[in-house]
């Protein structure tokens, strides 16, 4: 059996010598083929245009600065309240037989209005029996007035008749003894008529003496009557429980029925006429910006006078649209554990109805912002609070070129930072948020409020 070998050597020499040459002539067609469409696709490749690099052009707005006086702003916060708030208790004991209809939590109350009603029988015989005493010794004086009167008259009748019986005596005596006149017994009869008459008119002249000291002490039962009267009529007047105030019901523990004691609470009635914040202002910003009156005027060791400055009160809620109009008042308090001054601002209720354009009145409970006008800050520079950095220092835009420029800040009040010093009227400050741009960077510089 013949081997691949041998078969491969018997074809090979049948190869014809031209088929040989003809696939060595393609191939090298196909080489040069190739190699001329290469140098043909490097001759068509272009050079890169070369890109000349431009420094970046930073985008911010400036605004020229100016100097101005700025009226200081002082801001705190506080709680509305009413000026006035009275707590009405029972003054008597008894059981309530009558309540205000609209005596509830939030109800408006007018002055004078009866709030509840206790029964009042008792007191009203109390009353009447000490006005009945008060009477009756009024009467008892009015008798012993006309008793000494009479009994004046009947003492000068007394009088007479002493007289008379005297010198009847003297007579029939004389007659008895010089002319032997008479009898002893008819003397000693006219004796006895005498010291009879000394007797009564020394009787009655001693109860015509002691009239005046039993009028008095008949009058002073009287005033303890009358007192009594009028405490009687106190306590019946006290019955009827009445609204001090034109106010608004803030609670109530009352009802129809129940049995009350005298100083048992019964209503909180709040004046809201009236409205009052209290703000604590750091002492440092009250010492430098309210304007105290002369305190040398003050009759004691206190804050001088406030001038009732305008103060704007601002919603926390909605501050953009609920504000309103207060009057800087009153020095409250001084704290010395958080060293501040606690200042009072007043609204009337005229104004905490209006106000902004909410439709919210300033009520008790509201947190609120108040704003009061300081002292004018003289030639200072006004800026975004944001374009003051946290160590002081603002970007200016100089020509078109960043510089980075210290200030001194006088103060800072809501979004705006008032400037002192290290800027000039006229230099463009950059009003655009930057995060830590690179000095002498190359600007694009817009007017900041242009279109």
């Amino acid at each position: 059996m013949r081997t691949i070998d041998s078969m491969q050597k018997e074809l090979k020499p049948q190869l014809p010598r031209k088929g040989v040459l003809k696939r060595i002539v393609i191939c090298t067609l196909v080489l040069g083929l190739g190699l001329s469409g290469m140098l043909l696709l490097v001759s068509l490749k272009k050079p890169p245009v070369e890109v000349v690099r431009q420094e970046p052009a930073l985008r911010v707005k400036v605004m020229a600065v100016a100097l101005e006086n700025v009226a200081v702003i002082i801001s705190g916060y506080g709680e509305v309240k009413p000026l006035k708030t009275v707590v009405i208790a029972a003054e008597v004991a008894g059981r309530v037989v009558g309540v205000h209809p609209r005596l509830v939590a939030g109800e408006a109350i007018p002055a004078g209005a009866e709030l509840f009603q206790i029964d009042d029988r008792d007191y009203r015989a109390g009353f009447d029996e000490a006005d009945a005493a008060a009477a009756q010794w009024a009467n008892a004086i009015e008798r012993l007035k006309k008793q000494l009167a009479i009994d004046r008259q009947r003492l000068q009748t007394l009088e007479r008749s002493r007289e008379l019986t005297r010198g009847e005596f003297q007579r029939l005596k004389q007659l008895f003894e010089v002319d032997m006149v008479g009898t002893r017994s008819g003397v000693e009869a006219a004796e006895r008529a005498f010291n009879l008459a000394v007797d009564q008119a020394a009787q009655l002249a001693q109860a015509v003496a002691l009239y005046p000291l039993q009028i008095r002490e008949a009058e002073n039962s009287l005033a303890a009557a009358r007192a009594r009267r009028e405490a009687a009529a106190a306590r019946l007047e006290r019955c009827r429980v009445v609204a001090p105030f034109s106010g608004r019901v803030r609670q109530t523990a009352i009802e129809a029925g129940q049995y009350v004691s005298p100083g048992q609470h019964a209503v909180t009635l709040a004046d809201d006429s009236t409205l009052e914040i209290r703000v604590p202002l750091d002492s440092r910003d009250a010492n430098q910006w309210l304007p105290f009156g002369n305190p040398a005027t003050a009759p004691s060791a206190w804050f001088g006078p406030l001038p009732a400055l305008g103060c704007t009160i601002r919603w926390t809620e909605a501050p953009a649209t609920h504000f309103w109009k207060g009057t800087l008042d009153r020095v409250v308090a001084f704290d010395p554990q958080t060293r501040t001054v606690e200042v009072a601002v007043r609204v009337a209720a005229a104004d905490a109805v209006r106000g902004g354009n909410g439709h919210l009145p300033l009520v008790e409970g509201m947190f609120c912002r108040v704003e009061i006008p300081g002292r004018t800050l003289q030639g200072v520079f006004r800026l975004p609070r944001h374009a003051v950095t946290f160590d002081n220092t603002v970007y200016v835009a100089d020509g078109n070129r960043l510089k980075t420029v210290a200030v001194m800040v006088a103060r800072t009040q809501g979004e705006e930072a008032l400037i002192s010093g290290g800027l000039q009227a006229g230099q463009q400050v950059i009003v655009t948020r930057l995060v830590d741009p690179l000095e002498n960077a190359l600007l694009a510089v817009e007017i900041a409020g242009a279109s």
